[in-house]
């Protein structure tokens, strides 16, 4: 890209990418060689890199930008915010009217009986807390060995230590000595890749029953929670055949475990409901959301938690988290 760079400044920006910048999932060889392309401007769907190309952001940012670029309303709202407080904490008995009204608002959206939230500042870090809650939940019970978490293969639950692990991605556990302990995956329902000869719906039904398989096998005395996205974001939109999620649904029924919903990209609208989840006619008892939830306007995360569970861990003392 510096060959044909027609801006002087692509290649100082280039130059301080080499200097300073550590991307993430970049190979840093490579990026040496080529140069990023740098990205200065954003309207509506569309992207202008600093040769003045523009460009289609299919992407949407990361899967997030859901309103597109350029709304200033949310741009006039950020710099209202600021102006009249620009950050407090939430811990030691205080609150703002922000993070209140935005917690009413998600409930509202979310599937029923999901009524509070707990904000971070990514989806990985809602999977951060979603671990530590759920065996803070199994502990309050006073079943503190319900510990294991199972995943799927393939499937994507952030970069943090605990989402990395939770993740079923091969190629991210090479790197850090993950997973962690207390994480198990199972295939993913993978049916146009994987199936081989069998049916969708008989390959759905043999996915699902893998999450019972493997539930017998830890022992449910064991099984903390089982953590999926409605469908597979990162790791290539994979949209489980139609006889999966109903068999799951079977599964968790049975034993006591629970179920988390990873809606951080199938969140806030992209499969025509609010939530993955709806769309499915899922019962989360956790859902990580980020991502849609700002449309990357600012980061922010969060867990919105079930009734069932709040109820336990409110009457336990502090979350120290």
């Amino acid at each position: 890209m510096n060959q044909q760079a027609k801006n002087p400044k692509t290649a100082q920006w280039q130059a301080l990418s080499q200097a300073h910048h550590l991307a993430p999932f970049s190979d840093y060889k490579q990026l040496a060689e080529n140069g990023p392309r740098i990205i200065t401007e954003a309207r509506g769907v569309h992207l202008w890199d600093s040769e003045g190309y523009k460009i289609l952001d299919g992407m949407a940012g990361l899967w997030c930008v859901a309103v597109g670029y350029g709304r200033e309303e949310l741009v006039e709202a950020a710099a209202r915010q600021m102006r009249q407080l620009p950050f407090y904490n939430t811990f030691f008995q205080t609150a703002h009217p922000p993070v209140l009204e935005l917690a009413q608002a998600i409930a509202q959206l979310a599937p029923a009986g999901m009524n509070h939230v707990f904000f971070t500042g990514s989806g990985s870090e809602g999977n951060d807390t979603m671990l530590r809650l759920v065996r803070h939940y199994w502990a309050c019970k006073g079943q503190p060995n319900k510990k294991v978490i199972i995943g799927r293969e393939n499937g994507y639950h952030g970069s943090t230590v605990a989402g990395a692990s939770l993740g079923g991605m091969k190629f991210m556990h090479e790197q850090g000595d993950l997973p962690i302990p207390g994480i198990a995956h199972i295939p993913q329902p993978y049916w146009f890749g994987e199936a081989g000869e069998q049916s969708p719906e008989a390959f759905g039904i043999w996915a699902a029953d893998q999450l019972e398989k493997k539930i017998l096998e830890l022992g449910e005395e064991n099984v903390a929670a089982f953590i999926a996205e409605p469908i597979q974001g990162a790791g290539g939109v994979i949209v489980p055949p139609d006889s999966y999620w109903p068999r799951i649904k079977e599964i968790l029924a049975k034993y006591d475990i629970l179920f988390v919903a990873d809606e951080v990209i199938c969140g806030f609208g992209r499969t025509g409901e609010w939530f993955g989840s709806q769309y499915y006619g899922l019962q989360p008892d956790l859902m990580t959301i980020a991502k849609g939830l700002t449309s990357g306007y600012v980061p922010m995360g969060g867990l919105i938690v079930s009734d069932k569970v709040f109820e336990v861990i409110e009457a336990h003392g502090d979350f120290n988290h």
